[in-house]
């Protein structure tokens, strides 16, 4: 199907700027105690284990990619310790390859999260949003992008349904292996196993790619179609 040559699928893995809430600066440790301030059942610290979650107090790590060239889809990671210098990176990309009107991205969750939170981050590092992402403002009926959640709700609301799920009752392999979203930030920190982060994440664009298509009607995407860049 040539429009999917027009979709750029993303998936992006975040860990906390801080590993450990104890070793937070002060400043900060009192603005996410403020954010919680509320909370009767769990406390600040309890609830900075998802941390990774919020830009403000998180980074990017890994921005996995996918993308169809004729016949071949083609996948690669940005990834590293620098954020800023994966943004640029990313930014480069977009706009050579992705900045024209018809141009996508795709993400699970994408509209809730991959797409603010590299907005987000985008601005927190001084740079300016690439022109595929600069959808601030917007209604989310405006917001052209697609995800692939979002599409299964099919108007209806729901409960977060994961894309482990949706695979699964595609009759599509599982992307996940040995670890999940919740071990990336032990991966990083810990581990320093960036490598196994990355493999991860690309098994993530991959099964996005294999789950949009079984929402379009497009041809079964095979392994060896897949090629690693």
């Amino acid at each position: 199907m040539k429009e999917l040559q027009n979709i750029l699928f993303i998936d992006i893995e975040t860990v906390p700027q801080t590993y450990k809430y104890s070793d937070l600066k002060t400043a900060t440790k009192q603005l996410w105690d403020t954010k919680w301030q509320y909370s009767k059942d769990v406390s600040a610290e309890q609830h900075y284990s998802k941390s990774g979650i919020f830009a403000e107090f998180a980074k990017v790590i890994t921005i996995g990619l996918g993308y169809y060239h004729e016949n071949t889809f083609r996948v690669k990671c940005i990834s590293g310790d620098n954020e800023k210098e994966i943004l640029i990176e990313f930014a480069e990309l977009l706009e050579k390859h992705f900045s024209k009107a018809e141009h996508k991205l795709c993400a699970h969750n994408g509209k809730e999260f991959d797409y603010p939170f590299l907005c987000r981050r985008f601005l927190i590092n001084g740079l300016i949003l690439p022109k595929i992402l600069r959808i601030q403002g917007m209604k989310p009926w405006e917001v052209k992008h697609l995800d692939t959640m979002e599409l299964w709700k099919f108007g209806d609301i729901k409960n977060y349904t994961s894309l482990n799920l949706l695979a699964h009752i595609f009759g599509i392999p599982s992307p996940k292996d040995d670890m999940d979203g919740s071990m990336v930030s032990k991966v990083y920190y810990e581990d320093k196993n960036l490598e196994k982060i990355n493999t991860y994440c690309l098994k993530d664009v991959i099964t996005l790619a294999r789950v949009y298509g079984r929402f379009v009607g497009a041809a079964e995407l095979k392994e060896e179609n897949i090629a690693y860049i």
